[in-house]
């Protein structure tokens, strides 16, 4: 086909199309609403992060120091890790070079850590106080997945029919005796952790001392939104 032809063509499908949206009548009696389920869910995962920071005069003994730290904390963990109770993983592992005030390297630092999580809650904060050579960072609480999703799917049922409800009551309210979907989505939202930063403690007070547990409850919600076309019946 000719260049000329075919862009002649293209132009001409164009214009058709442009004209029949434009003849097309504009949905009637629609309306959009939105219904919403929460529920207050106990947080059963808990997590906590251990740290251990060394320095001094050379690289090769901070780096050693901390892995000491870091191997003891992981044998007192890997005495207690069950997969899906207690499961444990190392963090940020950090070598730098420190400085004076006057900007001149005068040794090294580092850092490392260590996380322990699971919904063993009572087993992980009992082994808190076994560790001795690292100390608590952090402290935080989340949902699990398994209890997320069965919270969202019971949600879900509640919205849906909170959203029937509505759409009942508002096509009744104009005078119409029913209505039909037009288009329809299901969201929810995720709920944010409880983290905590701890201050550091002595050693000494760490020693055999349970952390103190309180997870709190996750807020999650489901939300149904739409549109839905009332008709005569």
């Amino acid at each position: 086909m000719p260049l000329a032809r075919k862009a002649f063509a293209i132009a001409a499908v164009a214009l058709c199309a442009a004209v029949q949206a434009q003849t097309l009548p504009a949905p009637q009696n629609v309306v959009s609403l939105s219904a919403s389920a929460t529920a207050e869910i106990p947080r059963d995962l808990l997590q906590v992060g251990f740290s251990t920071s060394r320095e001094g005069p050379d690289a090769q003994t901070v780096q050693s120091q901390l892995k000491q730290a870091l191997d003891a904390a992981l044998a007192e963990a890997r005495k207690v890790a069950r997969p899906g109770q207690i499961e444990l993983h190392t963090g940020n592992f950090a070598l730098y070079p420190r400085y004076s005030n006057k900007g001149v390297a005068n040794g090294w630092q580092g850092s490392a850590e260590l996380v322990v999580e699971g919904r063993d809650v009572a087993g992980i904060a009992q082994f808190t106080g076994r560790v001795t050579t690292m100390t608590i960072a952090r402290v935080g609480y989340s949902l699990s997945r398994e209890a997320r999703e069965k919270a969202e799917a019971e949600l879900s049922a509640e919205a849906i029919g909170r959203f029937r409800n509505k759409a009942d009551a508002i096509s009744r309210q104009f005078g119409f005796g029913g209505w039909g979907i037009r288009e329809v989505s299901v969201s929810s939202n995720e709920p944010p952790s409880g983290v905590y930063p701890m201050a550091m403690k002595a050693r000494s007070a760490m020693a055999d001392e349970a952390l103190p547990v309180e997870a709190g409850k996750a807020s999650v919600t489901v939300t149904v939104g739409g549109s839905v076309q009332m008709s005569a019946k």
